[in-house]
């Protein structure tokens, strides 16, 4: 039985969502490759979808309109299928929700990396009772939407995107999105311990050229003594070669007088 216009409508959304997710990953260099599993199957299900509307169509002869809902969903699959394999651009019909009620929710996908940031650095908690309640939401509809029967595997299948309503497509890209500013945080943390160890690198740094300075400072006090010192060596130096004459005359006058003395 094919899944109703509606649904699939509901489908295009959530790849909409996707894809607009995946831009703000790649704006906020986080990793963008981590929903392309589940746009691919999620891509795959739209399409196997138009195939059957096309089909129940052509069972019942009915013409061709470029105003009916399959000629908007093909529209918008094709457009879904470029943008994700980077054939095409980003359509400005790709950035409008076919669902009126998950505009915020395309909005939200479509913040401002900084403005998402700053939204996110600092966060008060005024009420731990309605935390508390909101983060056991949050897990109830992670466990929902991801939940497998299967053990653990790398890459678990993904809910049916087929059957979401569309408070399950706003539960889901809301957790996604809080997702992403969550690893900002974590990133933003990173580099901030990344700066204060390189704050003390270069204190340490700064101590290291002190002690060389000094170093530096006493082998040049060393050197200036050296040199005084060899300076007043050379000149004894000096003084002793210029009077060696008078004491070889003095030498020879008291052996001299020895002789004298002794031979008398």
């Amino acid at each position: 039985m094919s899944a109703p216009p509606h649904q699939l409508f509901l489908l295009a959304d959530h790849l909409k969502l996707s894809l607009l997710e995946r831009q703000r990953a790649v704006a906020l260099n986080l990793e963008p490759n981590k929903q392309d599993a589940q746009i691919t199957r999620s891509l795959a299900s739209l399409q196997e979808g138009l195939e059957q509307l096309d089909a129940q169509q052509a069972d019942l002869d009915e013409p061709d309109d470029t105003n009916s809902d399959l000629a908007r969903l093909r529209k918008q699959y094709e457009e879904l299928y470029a943008q994700f394999h980077g054939s095409a651009p980003p359509s400005a019909g790709l950035k409008q929700p076919n669902d009126p009620a998950l505009a915020d929710d395309f909005a939200a996908a479509q913040s401002r990396p900084q403005q998402a940031r700053r939204n996110k650095s600092v966060r008060f908690r005024d009420n731990a009772e309605d935390d508390e309640s909101n983060d056991a939401v949050a897990q109830a509809n992670r466990a929902a939407l991801f939940s497998d029967p299967d053990r653990y595997r790398d890459e678990p299948e993904a809910p049916n995107q087929t059957g979401m309503d569309n408070q399950q497509i706003h539960a889901y890209h809301k957790q996604a999105l809080k997702d992403q500013d969550d690893q900002l945080d974590v990133l933003g943390q990173s580099i901030g311990r990344q700066r204060m160890l390189g704050i003390h690198m270069g204190d340490e740094l700064d101590e290291q050229g002190q002690l060389l300075e000094d170093v530096e400072r006493g082998v040049d006090r060393h050197t200036t003594t050296l040199d005084r010192a060899r300076k007043r060596l050379g000149h004894v130096a000096r003084k002793s070669k210029d009077n060696w004459s008078w004491v070889t005359i003095g030498i020879l006058i008291c052996i001299l007088v020895l002789l004298i003395v002794v031979l008398k």
